[in-house]
């Protein structure tokens, strides 16, 4: 059993950082323990009477079982009750009517649980966990909690990717803790301040100094920690492994890409109807098949990428391999033609396995292993089968490997279509990447 005197400096400092600030974000790298931290602050603020009730929104598999998880591993927190309110509606109310310190709940049920307490609101403290999940200020998750974000005294939130897609996604966070104090009360607003839009209104640039601007205002309110500063992190290698799509595959890909349609040899036609559709139609195409109608009939146009993999495992025969796939028929195709892989599940038992080193082949999709699992035992190489756009998920997925605790240098590899759309993600994903590591040097200690 752990006791607060184990608490890194660092942590400490984040404790007195949000007792201080009451609203506040910390931008914590994935391992620096944000959990623990959260808790013990909650503790000191829970003994002074400074609030009554608390609760934790966080991912549905953190909210099921890491914090209260976390509460029992140290010895200061032991006393904390927690109660898990996710599942069936009846469970929801029954976890709720039921006296506790703290009520977790996943961010899909934020919106039910508004409404289900009106204008009685009874929680003074609220912690978000990963709070980039509400950087949409037009989501029905964002609006509910923006509705009784007034009545809430000390609200944290919590992430290691505040700006996933730019530092446009700080505004609804902030609004959350200031009420638009520092960025305006407005999206629009904001947008108009420090951004500049194409004609259509649909892509936003910031404009010639504005980021410093941005990180100046947000300063008082964030605190930003790097893992590099404060954890002895394993060396970690990047690898792009080029795979070369058949001519006859690559020709129709190109001209898919320029005519939006394409003619399947059983005379089905697959169409994209815009430029999203399009990208994630050719993505489908990189990773080896397209679907034929809403995402149910499928059709397999090569197996470069596959063969690849195969190629990775047999020069690895020693390692454990994290692949995280893309689409349902990545899947699909990926257990056809390794049948001893496993998928990850919500058994604890798999992971349990994967831990052991028992798991050669771990099959996991980004969303779902993106938040919370401690699976840095198990191995220490992630294969990107299918790639997407997601910078936050990316770097998220990593980090299941890429943290405190792993003994060896992690290896994660890109299998990348050569001439292709892929090529586009890697870009793309390195330029987000880019944005967000200069807004949290802007704001670390």
């Amino acid at each position: 059993m752990l006791s607060r005197t184990n608490l890194h400096p660092y942590q400490n400092k984040a404790v007195e950082f949000i007792k201080d600030k009451k609203r506040c974000a910390l931008f914590l790298d994935m391992g620096l323990g944000k959990t623990t931290t959260s808790l013990t602050a909650i503790t000191d603020i829970l003994d002074s009477f400074s609030a009554q009730k608390v609760l934790i929104i966080a991912p549905l598999r953190v909210a099921n079982s890491v914090w209260e998880q976390e509460s029992k591993l140290w010895s200061h927190l032991k006393y904390l009750t927690v109660n898990v309110c996710t599942g069936s509606e009846r469970k929801r109310i029954e976890a709720l009517q039921t006296s506790a310190d703290i009520y977790t709940i996943n961010r899909e049920n934020v919106v039910w649980l508004v409404e289900f307490y009106s204008k009685k609101w009874p929680f003074d403290c609220v912690i978000v966990d990963e709070s980039s999940s509400f950087k949409s200020s037009s989501s029905k998750r964002f609006k509910s909690l923006k509705r009784v974000a007034p009545l809430i005294n000390y609200i944290v939130l919590l992430t290691g990717t505040p700006s996933p897609n730019g530092l446009i996604d700080l505004w609804s966070q902030m609004y959350l803790i200031d009420f638009g104090e520092r960025l305006g009360r407005t999206m629009t607003s904001f947008k108009q301040r420090f951004f500049e839009s194409d004609y259509m209104g649909y892509n936003w640039t910031l404009k010639e100094g504005c980021a410093n601007k941005i990180h100046a205002l947000i300063a008082d309110k964030c605190l930003s920690m790097s893992g590099a500063d404060y954890l002895t992190l394993p060396a970690r290698i990047d690898q792009i492994v080029k795979v070369r799509l058949p001519d006859k595959v690559l020709k129709a890909y190109k001209s898919f890409e320029s005519d939006l349609l394409l003619e399947l040899g059983n005379s089905d036609i697959v169409e994209a109807m815009n430029a999203a559709v399009l990208a994630n139609k050719l993505l489908q195409f990189c990773n080896g098949f397209t679907y034929t109608d809403e995402f149910k009939n499928w059709q397999e146009l090569h197996k470069v990428k596959l063969e690849a993999l195969a190629d990775i495992v047999e020069d690895n025969p020693n390692e454990n391999l994290l692949i995280a796939y893309n689409y349902k028929t990545d899947l699909e195709r990926l257990v056809k033609k390794f049948p001893d892989a496993v998928v990850l599940d919500k058994n604890q038992e798999t992971i349990n396995r994967w831990n052991r080193g028992d798991i050669k082949m771990l099959l996991a999709h980004p969303a779902s292993a993106g938040h919370g699992l401690n699976i840095q035992k198990g191995g220490n190489v992630v294969v990107w089968f299918g790639l997407n756009w997601s910078l936050e998920l990316y770097q998220q997925f990593n980090a299941r490997l890429y943290r405190q605790g792993q003994n060896k240098p992690v290896v994660i590899i890109h299998i990348v279509a050569e001439g292709c759309i892929d090529e586009r993600v890697i870009e793309a994903i390195g330029n987000k990447d880019i944005t967000q590591k200069q807004l949290l040097k802007a704001l670390k200690v």
